[in-house]
């Protein structure tokens, strides 16, 4: 019998990764494509500022089909719905019935993303949600998941944690008060290996900025669109 089609909703960092490789290991739905916003004028993820050309080499190293949607920047709310809600209509055109997220806790998010979805033939769908954040992020770091801090709050941490590599050690770093995860919005990070991709990506550490309140950390590919066996180290490791 043929599984579920879904889509990832794909925001290049480890919750939605990680998201993914649940998914993927409990083998219940046929994950087609990854969908991501991404800003029209600086041709980055939205909110992570991630470079679309890291964003298509992660698609291809999970064996997903990319699915953009293009917002401007800033972006009102209106728009967002409205582009979203094309994207949601082509999925289910394409016969896609759920959609996977990686949120954790926040139940105004997962409202909201229920009341959306709401009578348009999509599901959505949480495998990591309400599990203790702690927990998960050492879950995450086990599995082999690699990721770095591509943006980080400068209300809730100092800049120096822009571009840190997502392990131990920055867990044990991390101010009181602040989710391991990051899911208030703390950080947000870039997924460059892990056992959802048949490849490491090639990534290294550009220029790091501070700009209205958030700090930064540019991650390029070494060479565009270029990965490396999953056993070698990636240019951002220590």
């Amino acid at each position: 019998m043929a599984r579920p089609k879904a889509l990832i909703s794909w925001s290049s960092g480890k919750d939605s990764a990680f998201a993914l490789h649940e998914v993927l290991r409990a083998g219940e739905f046929e994950v087609v494509g990854a969908l991501t916003t991404v800003t029209e004028t600086f041709g980055r993820v939205s909110i992570h500022g991630v470079r679309q050309e890291i964003l298509q080499a992660q698609c291809e190293a999970a064996g997903l089909s990319q699915r953009i949607v293009p917002i401007p920047y800033p972006c009102p709310n209106e728009i967002y719905e409205a582009r979203m809600g094309e994207a949601v209509a082509q999925a289910v055109g394409d016969g896609i019935t759920h959609m996977i997220f990686g949120d954790l806790f926040l139940a105004d998010i997962r409202a909201y993303r229920e009341q959306k979805l709401a009578g348009t033939g999509i599901t959505p769908v949480f495998p990591l949600w309400a599990r203790p954040t702690t927990e998960l992020a050492q879950a995450m770091i086990a599995s082999g998941l690699e990721a770095h801090l591509a943006t980080v709050d400068l209300k809730k941490l100092p800049a120096d944690f822009a571009g840190r590599k997502f392990d131990a050690s920055l867990l044990s770093d991390l101010p009181e008060g602040v989710d391991a995860c990051g899911e208030n919005g703390e950080f947000h990070t870039c997924v460059v290996a892990g056992p959802m991709f048949s490849r490491r990506l090639a990534v290294t550490r550009g220029e790091c900025v501070a700009r209205d309140g958030y700090a930064y950390c540019d991650l390029v590919m070494d060479n565009a669109f270029s990965v490396v066996p999953a056993k070698q180290s990636a240019s951002l490791d220590p």
